[in-house]
């Protein structure tokens, strides 16, 4: 496995390092198209802040149904550490997701929104990773992103740095839902993809949606992992 911290420790430094404190920052990691490597850049950022930087961090995968991040740790514990058993991943009983229909409790209370997303803690490391519970839902219920500050507002007072990934807009449009949320968006571009037309459309999408975005990070493939060339800055 090829060490990336000090490709992670370069990346982290562009986007302004540690933030001060009190104030906590919302990073999303994405990119135009699948295969690029958006999911392991925010992996591998989340893990270099959270073991080198000393921060808490967590790792909200936009990706519920599929949940690659929580597999991903799970088959890879023997590196990044093992996982915690499941904890609430809401603060305040806020979602940034809604499931419709609502289910209902043998009560008849309408089940909360937050009480399908579960968190995970990575080791010892002061990181945690969520994981929606796919399996609680029930019949035709389906799930969707809802542009609404409230989960990020209530995250921020209980971890320093929030890495979103953020699956391409040919997989879901999650990305740019959150975007105006976020604090910076990283846009991941492989190195030998010589048509940067789609990364650029979707760099104004996000801009277009009220999001911030801090720059294309290209990368290229080296054995297992991506090691990033450079920054531009849009």
């Amino acid at each position: 496995m090829v060490d990336l911290s000090s490709e992670m420790a370069d990346l982290w430094a562009s986007l302004g390092g540690s933030p001060a404190a009190g104030r906590a920052r919302v990073i999303q990691v994405t990119a135009a198209r699948r295969g690029e490597g958006a999911s392991t850049v925010a992996r591998e950022l989340a893990n270099y802040v959270a073991r080198r930087a000393g921060r808490s961090v967590w790792l909200v995968d936009l990706d519920l149904m599929a949940a690659p991040q929580h597999a991903t740790l799970t088959a890879e514990a023997q590196r990044y550490g093992e996982l915690s058993g499941p904890v609430q991943a809401s603060p305040d009983g806020s979602a940034f997701f809604t499931v419709q229909p609502p289910a209902q409790t043998p009560s008849g209370e309408l089940w909360p929104d937050a009480n399908y997303l579960a968190a995970h803690r990575v080791g010892s490391a002061r990181w945690w990773v969520t994981r929606f519970r796919r399996e609680q839902l029930v019949g035709r219920q389906t799930v969707h992103i809802v542009p609404t500050a409230d989960y990020w507002n209530a995250l921020r007072r209980f971890a320093e740095v929030i890495i979103v990934d953020g699956p391409a807009p040919e997989r879901s449009r999650a990305a740019l839902t959150v975007a105006p949320f976020m604090d910076q968006t990283v846009l991941v571009v492989s190195a030998d993809q010589v048509d940067v037309r789609a990364p650029a459309q979707l760099r104004d999408a996000i801009k277009a949606a009220g999001g911030h975005v801090t720059g294309l990070f290209f990368n290229r493939s080296v054995v297992e992992a991506p090691a990033f060339l450079r920054t531009i800055l849009p």
